[in-house]
């Protein structure tokens, strides 16, 4: 697949975007289509769709770019012709059975555990979770809980996104103790230097034990001009969802390297794991790389490495950040059998 990518076209965009950053009917046509391919992929009812379809009107700008500038390096059909010359590697039935849910994979230790163990299942795909979709971007970690809510679904806890992306889920090793008595972002610091320098000499991308270019969605590129991140200056030049076969997790999940960026929660306490049923959620994380990451490689991106504070708020803060380039998946917790 990496020799063709050059003579890959980007889309034509079309709609156009007014002055003051709304969209033109265009965008909420191309956002409707995509709650319809929703609705049908996951078999969603009608107040399901209803309170997403509220939430994506009330932000204005969710939904997978400004269609006006952003040019995506494959088209769906694309996508469609590299997993299946790559062939279906998913039991896609088995992992349906054991989630209660189309577009998941179980959460589990392989070394312990067979998947009927699992307590918890994750999307396979970036949000809308439909193969070859392009991700859901421009969404703040609030309006991503209130989807996955809305889907029956939550946000995922940091470990949990670490697990699927290892293939391997862990214990939780937040390390609360090291959170008491500290303001937020002290915490997080301290929190985040602990745990990645447990897991620095166990570094692992979800494809392998070595990181690689050309592998998962990093190969796209900026709009020229894009500097601050605005609506109109930055296109979410994303690739399909699950476009690149080998950016795939040993449980079943892709792109957890490359493509959006994606939203999870980071408990600072015990009561603020979704993983656990809190409602109250802690603080946004941003994980994973994204596409542009085989040209500029901003930040670390294996499974366990856990990001500064960067625009850092609570999970449900109304003022949580979004931008172009960053998404989210979502977990469910399975009943007890």
């Amino acid at each position: 697949m990496k020799r063709l990518l050059g003579r890959w076209l980007p889309l034509v965009a079309l709609t156009m975007v007014s002055a003051h950053g709304g969209a033109t009917p265009g965008f909420a046509q191309q956002n409707e289509a995509l709650l319809r391919d929703l609705q049908r992929e996951h078999g969603l009812d009608e107040a399901q769709i209803e309170r997403i379809r509220e939430i994506f009107r009330r932000s204005g700008v969710i939904g997978q770019g400004n269609p006006a500038i952003s040019r995506h390096p494959l088209t769906p059909e694309q996508c469609q012709a590299a997993r299946a010359a790559a062939g279906r590697a998913d039991d896609e039935a088995g992992f349906a059975r054991l989630c209660g849910a189309p577009g998941m994979a179980p959460l589990y230790d392989p070394q312990t555990q067979r998947p009927d163990d699992a307590r918890a299942c994750i999307d396979q795909y970036e949000f809308p979770d439909i193969a070859c979709a392009y991700p859901v971007v421009w969404v703040r970690a609030r309006e991503a809980a209130q989807i996955c809510e809305a889907m029956g679904k939550r946000l995922c806890d940091a470990h949990e996104w670490e697990g699927a992306c290892e293939g391997r889920l862990a214990d939780p090793d937040y390390r609360f103790d090291l959170a008491k008595g500290a303001p937020a972002s002290d915490a997080i610091r301290r929190m985040r230097e602990a745990h990645n320098r447990s897991h620095a000499a166990d570094e692992r991308w979800s494809y392998g034990a070595q990181y690689e270019r050309g592998v998962c969605a990093t190969g796209s590129q900026k709009t020229p001009g894009c500097l601050g991140g605005g609506w109109n200056a930055c296109g979410s030049n994303t690739y399909p969802t699950g476009a690149f076969p080998r950016c795939r997790s040993p449980l079943g999940v892709y792109d957890l390297n490359g493509n959006a960026a994606e939203h999870m929660n980071l408990p600072l306490d015990p009561s603020q794991m979704a993983s656990r049923g809190s409602a109250e959620l802690g603080y946004t994380e941003m994980k994973g790389s994204w596409f542009i990451f085989d040209t500029y490689r901003a930040h670390e991106d294996w499974c366990r490495w856990r990001a500064p504070f960067w625009h850092g708020t609570r999970v449900l803060d109304t003022t949580s950040h979004a931008n172009y380039h960053l998404g989210f998946r979502c977990c469910k917790t399975l009943p007890a059998r």
